[in-house]
């Protein structure tokens, strides 16, 4: 092999290397800036700062988008913070979430609830699902005039609880093949577990009447699952969350970025803005 034979081979391997390792780097560095902006939040508040935020991330070697649920491992991770918490220190939580698993969303909850010291959930943009059981769990929520959050009706594998129950209404039995009616059977367990879970989150917070038709709309399948309750429907049902959000949650927002396309769908120049003084 001759001399510009093997530089060209050293060229191509070192390229291999820097193009394998430089993701790792990126990650290690954007991992630094969250605990920096985690940290400075903490400090302002006294507090122990949790971040639940799942997003596609370039976290692979050859940057494939995962996506990202509420599972067992956010779980046991969420439950070793806490437990890691003194009792005397409030918690904040971050919540940026489609939803997830019942049992993981459910554990989550359940540890929030009981926390001896103040625990408030931030919502920046949404919290669907098995988010929404958790945020009610805390003693206080905050929410973006935008954010959302979602009903809590179960879902038995493709389909939505309710739904298979109103097919046992209305068909007749000798119509619905046996499949049906087992899936129909584990709604009806579904949908009563997770009814009184969500109801004993909120008869704590308010008087039990007012908690019961609460816990009914959100479970009782009146909504698609992934409907978008906002902050002027929330009003309405007497779930106070929208108020200012700390700017440091934007920020540390921004340290859990999409994966890059190679087009942006959306484009601006990311700089706040003063209103212009209009000349008198």
């Amino acid at each position: 092999m001759d001399g510009s034979g093997f530089n060209f081979s050293l060229i191509f391997w070192a390229f291999f290397i820097f193009m394998a390792v430089m993701p790792m780097i990126k990650q290690t560095q954007l991992q630094s800036q969250r605990f920096r902006a985690l940290r400075n939040l903490e400090r302002k508040r006294g507090s122990r700062v949790i971040a639940l935020i799942h997003r596609q991330e370039m976290i692979s070697l050859f940057g494939i988008p995962l996506s990202r649920y509420i599972n067992i491992e956010d779980s046991e991770q969420i439950l070793r913070a806490i437990r890691l918490t003194p009792p005397y220190m409030p918690i904040d939580l971050i919540l940026h979430t489609p939803g997830g698993l019942v049992l993981a969303s459910d554990q989550i909850a359940h540890a929030v609830r009981k926390h001896p010291a103040k625990v408030t959930v931030f919502v920046p943009h949404y919290a669907m699902s098995g988010g929404t059981m958790i945020a009610l769990a805390a003693d206080e929520i905050f929410m973006d005039p935008n954010a959302v959050l979602g009903p809590v009706d179960p879902q038995i594998g493709r389909y939505p609880a309710v739904s298979l129950l109103k097919v046992v209404q209305d068909k007749n039995i000798d119509e619905i093949d046996d499949e049906t009616l087992i899936l129909a059977d584990v709604a009806r367990k579904a949908m009563a577990q997770v009814s009184a879970k969500v109801l004993n989150l909120l008869k704590d917070r308010m008087d039990e009447d007012k908690a019961r038709a609460i816990t009914n709309q959100l479970t009782e399948g009146r909504w698609t699952h992934d409907y978008p309750i906002g902050c002027e429907e929330l009003t309405k049902m007497e779930l106070h969350a929208c108020g200012e959000m700390p700017r440091e949650i934007y920020e540390i927002m921004d340290f859990f970025p999409q994966p890059m396309r190679r087009q942006p769908s959306v484009t601006y120049i990311p700089l706040p803005y003063e209103r212009e003084k209009k000349a008198p």
